[in-house]
């Protein structure tokens, strides 16, 4: 493991041997919503319609990091939410899947899109209804709070909980395992 590493920023990497090996080789990370960009809960208005959703500026800069460095981000979620669309645009994620049912097939919408594999994915789920996009994925993660059949099935188990910089964990493994976060760090020091 590279000198550069600290363990204070994500899970001790003695846990999750394999985590900085398939961190080093993802080409896209995929993320669900609920539970993974939010803490999962959904506030729903008089009107029986979802009123808020809170987003993490953290992991929004983080996304951002990645696709400087050339690692888009895509997002595949069960729910249709107009805050979700917003966030995207202004985080200019181009690839987004809203009201997705059976969220393998989106998936292999994207990754052939941009021509990859799910080897070069990180697929961010949280509950069930991620199993399916997770199951071949590069690199599997969730969030500390996610089901535990999830947590069974994952490469890698964040510290945080989704919607609290969990997804920003995940970004900083994966710049760290390709040798950009040092890089981004001391720009942003400059």
């Amino acid at each position: 493991m590279p000198s550069a590493f600290t363990p204070h920023n994500t899970n001790p990497l003695a846990q999750y041997p394999q985590a900085w090996e398939r961190a080093s080789r993802v080409k896209l990370l995929v993320l669900d919503v609920d539970g993974v960009l939010t803490n999962g809960q959904v506030w729903m208005g008089a009107d029986g319609k979802e009123s808020l959703k809170a987003f993490d500026i953290q992991d929004g800069l983080g996304i951002k990091l990645l696709e400087q460095c050339g690692i888009p981000t895509a997002i595949i979620t069960g729910r249709n939410s107009k805050m979700v669309l917003a966030r995207c645009e202004e985080l200019g994620i181009k690839h987004l899947h809203m009201g997705v049912e059976n969220k393998a097939i989106a998936l292999a919408q994207v990754i052939k899109t941009l021509d990859l594999s799910l080897s070069d994915c990180a697929v961010m789920g949280d509950d069930w209804p991620d199993l399916q996009m997770m199951k071949n994925a590069g690199f599997r993660i969730c969030p500390a709070q996610a089901h535990e059949a999830v947590k069974e099935s994952a490469h890698f188990v964040t510290i945080h909980h989704g919607g609290d910089r969990a997804v920003r964990e995940a970004c900083d493994l994966i710049l760290k395992a390709q040798n950009h976060y040092d890089e981004l760090l001391n720009k942003a020091r400059n």
